[in-house]
């Protein structure tokens, strides 16, 4: 039996990056870009290299091209910790496993470090497959805590719920991290938002390479713990954002909303230092007539457009900074 299991891309609309500081956020999925698992019985566990994972090379640029894009692990090591942290959720609830192996591979056309996470999609989809195969179940609300212990338990990488949570549910969700409801249920509060409600979306993205988001985080983070007023205030803010998103969306108030994921952008400039190549896309969109914010670390950016003159015209512009542009499929 062949097992395939699937998680997509997401863009965050408001609220990031308070997911990981007890805040509110506003996500949807962008079914544009996945990644894909595929799993089947063989006598041994094999996990099949992909491209990214070899360490054989052409030549030292060769080598160069390819840390820059994958890092110096590319995506087996994802596997890796996503299979051991499925291992001891099962051995934590007392499911017992049937003795068998599996080959595992993938693939992801998500692209790479431009925050639309991909490194979370590989591990949804490698904890779907291995439920499939072992016929466990994980409560809904629970998967995204385990992908997520899998970044930050397992790999050292700062990250938080909210793209593990819309990858889970899909669509569109408002969620509260507030850390009273967490410590008394386990997970946030993950509320389904009809994508009907949605406006006119955009997304561009540079098509060279952006940062890996946890490093583009970490100071954030450093900060926060320290407990750095001006960054606690700030993420406060952006937290109080989604609620306002979540209120404009049912009223299908869409000139607040362009104004608040604007004001999401602009509160982040606050905590951190945004690259010139960053700035470009969002200065652009937004000479455009349309809004900007990021979708999550960096290298794209989501918006509202008004009419197709104004979706045609961010194509054009985008495509003289190096950017594309797309139409984010929710549904």
């Amino acid at each position: 039996m062949i097992i395939e299991a699937r998680a997509y891309a997401r863009a965050a609309i408001l609220g990031n990056p308070s997911d990981g500081y007890f805040g509110k956020t506003i996500s949807l999925i962008v079914k544009n870009f996945g990644a894909h698992i595929l799993l089947y019985q063989t006598p041994e566990l094999v996990i099949e290299p992909q491209p990214q994972d070899i360490n054989q090379f052409k030549n030292i640029f060769q080598l160069q091209d390819q840390v820059n894009l994958t890092g110096y692990h590319g995506g087996a090591p994802l596997l890796k910790a996503a299979i051991k942290k499925f291992v001891e959720y099962c051995q934590q609830q007392q499911i017992k496993l049937d003795n068998k192996n599996f080959t595992i591979r993938y693939n992801s056309s998500i692209p790479r470090q431009i925050g639309l996470a991909g490194s979370s999609a590989i591990i949804i989809a490698t904890l779907r497959g291995l439920m499939q195969f072992y016929n466990v179940h994980i409560p809904q609300e629970i998967l995204p805590n385990l992908a997520l212990a899998v970044e930050t338990e397992e790999l050292g990488i700062n990250a938080g719920l909210q793209d593990r949570v819309i990858q889970t549910y899909e669509g569109c969700v408002y969620m509260n991290f507030d850390k009273h409801i967490i410590a008394e249920k386990k997970h946030g509060l993950y509320e389904p938002l009809d994508p009907d409600l949605l406006p006119n979306l955009y997304i561009a993205y540079k098509t060279e390479l952006g940062k890996v988001s946890g490093k583009v985080l970490n100071d954030i983070k450093t900060r926060y713990d320290k407990g750095d007023p001006h960054v606690i205030n700030t993420l406060n803010q952006i937290a109080s954002l989604a609620d306002a998103g979540k209120t404009a969306l049912l009223e299908r108030d869409y000139t607040a909303l362009h104004q608040l994921m604007n004001e999401n952008f602009d509160q982040r400039c606050q905590i951190m230092k945004i690259s010139d190549s960053n700035m470009e896309l969002v200065n652009t969109a937004r000479k455009c007539g349309a809004s900007a914010t990021f979708t999550g670390s960096g290298g794209s950016v989501i918006g509202i457009y008004e009419n197709d003159d104004m979706l045609n015209k961010l194509v054009a512009e985008m495509r003289k900074v190096n950017a594309r542009v797309i139409k984010p499929t929710v549904v």
